[in-house]
């Protein structure tokens, strides 16, 4: 994908001071996916065990508020959309609406992690609390999320440029993941929200001295593209569409297409994030105090592969470079099935090797998307609905590993703490062989719609 962007913004991230705008623009990923793996990972696998909620009831609440926090994401980019009309105030416009964003988040993380003693044994109670919590954290978290990918979208450049973005977007995010990962076992979970308060204040006072995006619409196009007219990653006949703008975005047969490879993908990676934990207690039967490694040494090892990664793009093109990872990723994580009790040093490597290939993941798709939304003629315009359904396609991945991985293991006979050989072994096939047929689906589509017809 191309754009005629040697002038944009992202120009900015280069050079001996490239680091201070990404640091600027990308820090406030850091909060975000420091509460993104306990409020996806921990926080299940917490409740479950801490107030004794059925793993079936616990997956119908997940899948429910999931799907209702991601059928809202397309909106809330509309309403980003809506405050960047007006050039001249929308850094103050965005900033205003992340800031209210920071402070619920931060109220509903604390509510999740702490519901009232006095619910203790009253299961419908605690449902209840913690559905209401998650809503308000879930839209808090979704504002936040879309506003900041759209304002990097906004940035435009060339897909070098574009890598680098949101490169330092996810890298700093990975860093949240990491700290997010080994605190509470270090710290506890009090530690883990005082530390997210202190995250979401820098975050939101560095972006408040991010550069600013210009707008303005690629060369390529001057609008939206009619049924059809992407083909390949280029656009073709561009013309007005009619229609909610929250729905344009998949009219688009290319953008469908991406959506299609990115929800895929992300369900291959969902649903091992969803079941981690119960793999490595009740499969592995590793020590508690373990669990910071696994995760940690994913995490850093994805957040070192995003600069080799970035180097692929150069020689490779986005869509190759992608499909790499993807390989990489099923020939590692096919592994875990190979491993029982005891077997936590082979799940060390798995966790680097497969945390590396995690690094294309991040940065590669959203790097396409921004080039696609250029090549759309909506940069300056749409970014916003655009980064909701992708939002609305992350959270649906998340929606259907919990909803879908939980009671189906609860049907098998797989309970935490249980060591009946059946139900871990069908912990370990959820856990090991779906993500792997899931990413070869995912592989098949990105080299039929963005390889084999030689897009870029």
């Amino acid at each position: 994908m191309t754009t005629t962007a040697d002038h944009s913004p992202s120009a900015a991230f280069e050079g001996p001071r490239g680091w201070v705008e990404g640091v600027r623009y990308g820090f406030m990923a850091f909060p975000l996916a420091f509460v993104a793996l306990p409020l996806y990972v921990l926080w299940p696998n917490h409740f479950a065990r801490a107030w004794g909620v059925p793993l079936a009831a616990l997956g119908a609440l997940l899948l429910a508020v999931r799907l209702a926090d991601a059928l809202i994401d397309p909106l809330l980019g509309q309403m980003v959309d809506a405050l960047g009309r007006k050039k001249d105030t929308y850094k103050k416009s965005i900033l205003r609406l992340s800031g209210m964003g920071c402070v619920l988040l931060l109220l509903g993380f604390v509510a999740l992690f702490f519901p009232p003693a006095a619910l203790a044994g009253n299961q419908a109670g605690l449902l209840a609390w913690a559905g209401l919590a998650l809503v308000f954290t879930y839209l808090a978290f979704s504002a936040l999320t879309v506003a900041h990918q759209a304002w990097g979208a906004r940035l435009g450049g060339t897909a070098a440029q574009r890598s680098r973005v949101v490169g330092w977007r996810e890298g700093l995010g990975l860093a949240g993941v990491v700290v997010a990962s080994v605190l509470p076992t270090l710290a506890g979970l009090p530690a883990l929200a005082a530390a997210l308060a202190l995250a979401l204040a820098a975050g939101w006072w560095l972006w408040s001295r991010a550069v600013v995006p210009t707008g303005g619409e690629s060369a390529v196009s001057a609008a939206a593209c009619a049924e059809g007219g992407a083909v390949n990653g280029s656009v073709e006949g561009a013309a007005p569409m009619p229609g909610a703008a929250w729905c344009v975005p998949l009219r688009q047969q290319v953008f469908r297409r991406l959506l299609a490879v990115f929800v895929l993908n992300g369900m291959a990676s969902a649903v091992p994030a969803t079941l981690v934990l119960f793999f490595v207690q009740d499969r592995l039967q590793a020590p508690a105090a373990l669990e910071p490694l696994f995760l940690g040494s994913y995490f850093v090892c994805a957040a070192g592969g995003i600069a080799l990664w970035l180097r692929a793009v150069s020689r490779w093109g986005l869509a190759r470079s992608w499909l790499l990872g993807m390989g990489l990723s099923v020939a590692v994580f096919a592994w875990v099935l190979t491993l029982g009790q005891g077997d936590w040093p082979a799940f060390v490597l798995v966790c680097m090797l497969s945390g590396a290939a995690l690094g294309a993941d991040l940065v590669l798709p959203a790097a396409m998307l921004n080039g696609l939304v250029a090549e759309l003629g909506q940069r300056g315009r749409s970014e916003g609905i655009y980064m909701g359904w992708w939002s609305f396609a992350t959270k649906l991945n998340l929606a259907l590993a919990a909803g879908l991985a939980l009671p189906l293991l609860g049907w098998l006979g797989y309970a935490p703490g249980q060591q009946d050989p059946q139900a871990v072994q069908a912990l370990s096939l959820a856990y090991g062989l779906l993500p792997c047929v899931l990413k070869l689906g995912a592989a098949v589509l990105l080299y039929r719609f963005f390889i084999r017809q030689d897009s870029p």
